[in-house]
Protein backbone atom coordinates (compact mmCIF):
# COMPACT_ATOMS: atom_id res chain seq x y z
CA UNK A 1 0.00 0.00 0.00
CA UNK A 2 1.01 3.28 -0.35
CA UNK A 3 0.23 7.11 0.45
CA UNK A 4 -0.79 7.87 -2.20
CA UNK A 5 -3.61 4.59 -3.28
CA UNK A 6 -4.80 5.33 0.73
CA UNK A 7 -5.46 9.40 0.22
CA UNK A 8 -7.65 7.70 -2.61
CA UNK A 9 -9.64 5.74 -0.81
CA UNK A 10 -9.83 7.91 2.38
CA UNK A 11 -11.33 10.72 -0.10
CA UNK A 12 -13.60 8.14 -1.54
CA UNK A 13 -14.52 7.17 2.04
CA UNK A 14 -15.21 10.89 3.34
CA UNK A 15 -17.27 12.05 0.43
CA UNK A 16 -18.60 8.79 -0.76
CA UNK A 17 -18.19 9.06 -4.74
CA UNK A 18 -15.22 8.29 -6.90
CA UNK A 19 -15.68 11.37 -8.53
CA UNK A 20 -16.09 14.31 -5.68
CA UNK A 21 -12.54 12.68 -4.44
CA UNK A 22 -11.09 12.93 -7.81
CA UNK A 23 -12.04 16.32 -7.85
CA UNK A 24 -10.75 16.92 -4.25
CA UNK A 25 -7.62 15.46 -4.96
CA UNK A 26 -7.38 17.34 -8.17
CA UNK A 27 -6.83 14.19 -10.34
CA UNK A 28 -8.70 12.62 -12.82
CA UNK A 29 -11.50 9.58 -11.88
CA UNK A 30 -9.65 6.85 -13.79
CA UNK A 31 -6.41 7.64 -10.97
CA UNK A 32 -8.40 7.09 -8.52
CA UNK A 33 -10.43 4.10 -9.47
CA UNK A 34 -6.68 2.73 -10.15
CA UNK A 35 -5.33 3.21 -6.92
CA UNK A 36 -8.81 1.07 -5.59
CA UNK A 37 -8.28 -1.33 -7.98
CA UNK A 38 -5.02 -1.69 -6.76
CA UNK A 39 -5.99 -1.96 -3.13
CA UNK A 40 -8.28 -4.49 -3.93
CA UNK A 41 -6.01 -6.40 -5.57
CA UNK A 42 -3.24 -6.22 -2.81
CA UNK A 43 -5.65 -7.00 0.17
CA UNK A 44 -7.83 -9.80 -1.46
CA UNK A 45 -10.96 -7.46 -0.84
CA UNK A 46 -13.59 -5.34 -2.72
CA UNK A 47 -13.66 -2.64 0.19
CA UNK A 48 -16.90 -1.59 -1.36
CA UNK A 49 -19.49 -1.97 -4.14
CA UNK A 50 -21.95 0.55 -5.65
CA UNK A 51 -25.78 0.50 -4.48
CA UNK A 52 -28.51 2.30 -5.76
CA UNK A 53 -28.24 4.30 -2.11
CA UNK A 54 -24.67 4.81 -2.57
CA UNK A 55 -21.02 3.32 -1.84
CA UNK A 56 -21.83 0.24 0.84
CA UNK A 57 -18.28 -0.33 2.41
CA UNK A 58 -17.48 -4.18 3.27
CA UNK A 59 -16.07 -4.54 7.00
CA UNK A 60 -12.76 -4.65 5.39
CA UNK A 61 -13.48 -1.49 3.66
CA UNK A 62 -14.47 0.21 6.78
CA UNK A 63 -11.41 -1.34 9.02
CA UNK A 64 -9.21 0.51 5.89
CA UNK A 65 -10.92 3.63 6.20
CA UNK A 66 -10.16 3.97 9.72
CA UNK A 67 -6.63 2.42 9.42
CA UNK A 68 -5.90 4.52 6.12
CA UNK A 69 -6.80 7.45 8.37
CA UNK A 70 -4.50 6.87 11.06
CA UNK A 71 -1.83 5.93 8.63
CA UNK A 72 -1.89 9.14 6.83
CA UNK A 73 -2.14 11.29 9.96
CA UNK A 74 0.97 9.40 11.60
CA UNK A 75 2.77 10.15 7.64
CA UNK A 76 1.57 13.68 8.00
CA UNK A 77 3.49 14.45 11.65
CA UNK A 78 6.76 12.06 11.05
CA UNK A 79 7.11 14.44 8.17
CA UNK A 80 6.61 17.60 10.66
CA UNK A 81 8.79 16.04 13.18
CA UNK A 82 12.06 15.36 10.99
CA UNK A 83 11.86 19.04 9.32
CA UNK A 84 11.10 20.09 13.02
CA UNK A 85 13.93 18.34 14.01
CA UNK A 86 16.65 19.36 11.24
CA UNK A 87 15.84 23.43 12.18
CA UNK A 88 15.83 23.05 16.07
CA UNK A 89 12.49 24.26 15.83
CA UNK A 90 9.23 22.91 17.18
CA UNK A 91 5.47 23.42 15.56
CA UNK A 92 2.17 23.28 17.07
CA UNK A 93 -0.47 23.36 14.27
CA UNK A 94 -4.14 24.91 16.28
CA UNK A 95 -7.55 25.08 15.40
CA UNK A 96 -9.77 27.12 16.59
CA UNK A 97 -13.59 28.59 16.40
CA UNK A 98 -14.52 31.45 14.98
CA UNK A 99 -15.44 33.56 17.88
CA UNK A 100 -12.80 32.24 20.03
CA UNK A 101 -10.20 33.00 17.31
CA UNK A 102 -10.98 36.45 16.73
CA UNK A 103 -11.39 37.73 20.30
CA UNK A 104 -9.07 35.61 22.81
CA UNK A 105 -6.76 33.73 20.36
CA UNK A 106 -4.58 36.59 19.53
CA UNK A 107 -3.84 37.29 23.64
CA UNK A 108 -3.18 33.19 24.32
CA UNK A 109 -1.08 32.60 21.20
CA UNK A 110 1.35 35.68 21.71
CA UNK A 111 1.69 35.09 25.08
CA UNK A 112 2.54 31.11 25.00
CA UNK A 113 4.74 32.29 22.11
CA UNK A 114 6.52 34.23 24.04
CA UNK A 115 7.64 31.96 26.54
CA UNK A 116 8.95 29.05 24.01
CA UNK A 117 11.48 30.58 21.37
CA UNK A 118 11.59 27.35 19.93
CA UNK A 119 7.73 27.27 18.91
CA UNK A 120 6.25 28.26 15.70
CA UNK A 121 2.55 28.77 15.90
CA UNK A 122 0.17 27.72 13.00
CA UNK A 123 -3.25 29.10 13.64
CA UNK A 124 -6.33 27.75 11.77
CA UNK A 125 -10.44 28.83 11.86
CA UNK A 126 -12.78 25.68 11.03
CA UNK A 127 -15.96 25.26 12.28
CA UNK A 128 -16.40 22.82 15.71
CA UNK A 129 -17.95 20.14 13.63
CA UNK A 130 -14.78 19.28 12.10
CA UNK A 131 -12.18 19.24 14.98
CA UNK A 132 -12.63 15.53 15.97
CA UNK A 133 -11.30 14.66 12.01
CA UNK A 134 -8.86 17.18 12.56
CA UNK A 135 -7.27 15.83 15.45
CA UNK A 136 -7.96 12.13 14.33
CA UNK A 137 -6.15 12.91 11.18
CA UNK A 138 -3.38 14.92 13.11
CA UNK A 139 -4.18 17.73 10.28
CA UNK A 140 -3.40 19.59 13.86
CA UNK A 141 -2.08 18.96 17.58
CA UNK A 142 -4.63 20.55 19.21
CA UNK A 143 -8.46 22.63 19.11
CA UNK A 144 -9.79 25.22 21.05
CA UNK A 145 -13.57 26.14 20.65
CA UNK A 146 -17.08 24.49 21.98
CA UNK A 147 -16.32 21.09 24.11
CA UNK A 148 -16.59 17.87 22.12
CA UNK A 149 -20.13 16.71 21.82
CA UNK A 150 -19.68 13.21 21.90
CA UNK A 151 -17.08 10.99 24.04
CA UNK A 152 -14.05 10.00 22.15
CA UNK A 153 -11.44 7.78 24.29
CA UNK A 154 -8.72 8.95 22.08
CA UNK A 155 -9.10 12.34 22.45
CA UNK A 156 -8.58 14.51 25.95
CA UNK A 157 -10.63 17.86 26.34
CA UNK A 158 -10.51 20.10 29.24
CA UNK A 159 -12.71 22.72 29.44
CA UNK A 160 -10.76 26.06 30.83
CA UNK A 161 -13.20 29.34 30.39
CA UNK A 162 -17.18 30.03 30.54
CA UNK A 163 -18.15 32.69 28.51
CA UNK A 164 -21.44 35.08 28.34
CA UNK A 165 -23.15 35.70 24.66
CA UNK A 166 -25.12 38.81 25.13
CA UNK A 167 -27.50 40.81 22.74
CA UNK A 168 -26.49 44.38 22.05
CA UNK A 169 -28.04 47.13 19.79
CA UNK A 170 -26.42 51.19 18.96
CA UNK A 171 -27.59 53.70 21.23
CA UNK A 172 -30.02 55.08 18.36
CA UNK A 173 -31.61 51.24 17.63
CA UNK A 174 -35.73 51.95 18.75
CA UNK A 175 -34.64 48.92 20.96
CA UNK A 176 -32.24 50.70 23.11
CA UNK A 177 -34.40 52.59 25.50
CA UNK A 178 -37.24 49.21 25.28
CA UNK A 179 -37.86 47.39 28.42
CA UNK A 180 -37.03 43.87 27.90
CA UNK A 181 -38.64 43.18 24.16
CA UNK A 182 -40.64 40.05 24.06
CA UNK A 183 -39.66 37.46 21.40
CA UNK A 184 -42.58 38.21 18.80
CA UNK A 185 -40.91 42.09 18.35
CA UNK A 186 -37.29 40.93 18.22
CA UNK A 187 -38.56 38.37 15.24
CA UNK A 188 -39.27 41.60 13.45
CA UNK A 189 -35.93 43.07 13.41
CA UNK A 190 -32.86 43.09 11.58
CA UNK A 191 -29.97 40.92 13.13
CA UNK A 192 -25.98 41.24 12.56
CA UNK A 193 -24.12 38.14 13.01
CA UNK A 194 -20.41 36.91 12.50
CA UNK A 195 -19.42 34.04 10.93
CA UNK A 196 -20.09 31.93 14.17
CA UNK A 197 -23.66 31.70 12.91
CA UNK A 198 -22.61 28.94 10.42
CA UNK A 199 -22.06 26.47 13.25
CA UNK A 200 -25.14 24.84 14.07
CA UNK A 201 -24.06 23.38 17.67
CA UNK A 202 -22.61 26.84 18.85
CA UNK A 203 -24.39 29.24 21.56
CA UNK A 204 -25.48 31.85 19.23
CA UNK A 205 -27.23 29.90 16.67
CA UNK A 206 -29.21 28.20 19.41
CA UNK A 207 -30.10 31.49 20.36
CA UNK A 208 -31.60 32.15 17.75
CA UNK A 209 -33.31 29.13 16.84
CA UNK A 210 -35.10 29.77 20.84
CA UNK A 211 -35.44 33.43 19.43
CA UNK A 212 -37.37 32.16 16.28
CA UNK A 213 -35.30 34.59 13.78
CA UNK A 214 -36.12 33.62 10.21
CA UNK A 215 -32.94 33.38 8.00
CA UNK A 216 -34.29 36.40 5.82
CA UNK A 217 -33.60 38.42 9.32
CA UNK A 218 -30.07 37.21 9.41
CA UNK A 219 -27.27 39.53 7.99
CA UNK A 220 -23.55 37.67 8.32
CA UNK A 221 -21.23 39.22 8.20
CA UNK A 222 -17.01 38.06 7.81
CA UNK A 223 -16.04 39.44 11.39
CA UNK A 224 -17.86 39.61 14.64
CA UNK A 225 -16.10 42.75 14.78
CA UNK A 226 -17.78 44.16 11.51
CA UNK A 227 -21.44 43.11 12.84
CA UNK A 228 -20.90 45.04 15.85
CA UNK A 229 -19.61 48.22 14.08
CA UNK A 230 -23.36 47.99 11.97
CA UNK A 231 -24.76 47.55 15.07
CA UNK A 232 -23.38 50.50 16.72
CA UNK A 233 -24.76 52.52 13.94
CA UNK A 234 -28.42 51.61 14.67
CA UNK A 235 -28.94 48.97 11.76
CA UNK A 236 -29.55 45.94 13.95
CA UNK A 237 -29.13 43.65 16.58
CA UNK A 238 -26.33 41.87 17.15
CA UNK A 239 -24.87 38.55 19.51
CA UNK A 240 -21.70 39.26 21.14
CA UNK A 241 -19.14 38.10 23.81
CA UNK A 242 -20.37 40.15 27.13
CA UNK A 243 -16.10 40.43 27.82
CA UNK A 244 -15.54 41.78 24.57
CA UNK A 245 -18.39 44.87 24.02
CA UNK A 246 -18.41 45.39 27.88
CA UNK A 247 -16.45 48.71 27.41
CA UNK A 248 -18.79 49.73 24.80
CA UNK A 249 -21.98 49.41 27.10
CA UNK A 250 -20.06 51.23 29.61
CA UNK A 251 -19.06 54.22 27.37
CA UNK A 252 -22.69 54.34 25.75
CA UNK A 253 -21.67 53.45 22.24
CA UNK A 254 -23.35 49.94 22.37
CA UNK A 255 -26.67 49.12 24.54
CA UNK A 256 -27.21 45.87 26.20
CA UNK A 257 -30.75 44.31 26.02
CA UNK A 258 -32.51 42.53 28.42
CA UNK A 259 -35.12 39.77 28.73
CA UNK A 260 -35.48 36.00 27.59
CA UNK A 261 -33.23 34.03 25.58
CA UNK A 262 -31.07 37.03 24.78
CA UNK A 263 -28.02 36.11 27.13
CA UNK A 264 -26.63 32.54 26.66
CA UNK A 265 -23.89 30.29 28.55
CA UNK A 266 -21.09 28.88 26.65
CA UNK A 267 -17.75 27.22 27.51
CA UNK A 268 -14.59 26.87 25.38
CA UNK A 269 -12.29 23.69 25.92
CA UNK A 270 -9.01 22.58 24.53
CA UNK A 271 -8.76 19.49 22.99
CA UNK A 272 -5.26 16.92 21.70
CA UNK A 273 -4.83 13.32 20.96
CA UNK A 274 -4.11 11.31 24.58
CA UNK A 275 -1.41 11.46 25.92
CA UNK A 276 1.67 10.31 23.56
CA UNK A 277 -0.04 10.27 20.71
CA UNK A 278 0.04 14.30 21.03
CA UNK A 279 2.89 16.22 20.26
CA UNK A 280 4.69 17.89 23.17
CA UNK A 281 3.52 21.05 21.93
CA UNK A 282 -0.07 20.80 22.37
CA UNK A 283 0.29 19.40 25.42
CA UNK A 284 2.35 22.47 26.70
CA UNK A 285 -0.34 24.28 25.71
CA UNK A 286 -3.58 22.10 26.97
CA UNK A 287 -1.80 22.89 30.39
CA UNK A 288 -0.85 26.08 30.01
CA UNK A 289 -4.61 27.23 28.60
CA UNK A 290 -5.91 26.81 32.45
CA UNK A 291 -3.37 29.25 34.02
CA UNK A 292 -4.19 32.18 35.24
CA UNK A 293 -2.12 34.13 33.53
CA UNK A 294 -3.46 32.45 30.11
CA UNK A 295 -6.90 33.22 31.77
CA UNK A 296 -5.77 37.47 31.61
CA UNK A 297 -4.55 37.40 28.47
CA UNK A 298 -7.66 35.60 26.47
CA UNK A 299 -10.19 38.12 28.47
CA UNK A 300 -7.80 41.76 28.16
CA UNK A 301 -10.28 43.09 25.64
CA UNK A 302 -11.12 42.54 21.44
CA UNK A 303 -7.91 40.57 20.91
CA UNK A 304 -5.07 42.07 19.33
CA UNK A 305 -5.04 42.53 15.56
CA UNK A 306 -3.18 39.68 13.87
CA UNK A 307 -0.65 42.15 12.48
CA UNK A 308 0.92 42.08 15.84
CA UNK A 309 1.88 38.64 15.69
CA UNK A 310 5.37 37.88 16.49
CA UNK A 311 6.72 36.22 13.13
CA UNK A 312 7.22 33.25 15.06
CA UNK A 313 3.51 32.95 14.79
CA UNK A 314 2.01 32.42 11.30
CA UNK A 315 -2.04 33.00 11.38
CA UNK A 316 -4.36 30.79 8.49
CA UNK A 317 -7.92 31.49 7.95
CA UNK A 318 -9.81 29.09 6.26
CA UNK A 319 -13.58 27.98 6.72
Amino acid sequence: MTPTQLRAFAAVVKYGSVKKAATDLQVSDAAVSLHIAQLRSELGDKLFVRTAEGLAFTPGGLRLASRAIEILGIQSQTVMEVREAGGGRRMIRLAASSLFGEYAAAGLIGLFADRSRDLDLELSIHSPRTFETLLQTRAVDAVIGPGPTCFDPSIASVPFLNYQVVAVVGPRHRLATAAAPHSSSLRKHTWLLGPSVADDSGVIPKMLRRLGVADERQRIFQSHSAALEEAKRGNGISLALAFVVSPDVAGGSLVRLTGQHLQAQGVWSVSTLMGKQAPSAALELRRFVTTPRAMQAMLRGKGAAYGRFKPAVHVTLWN
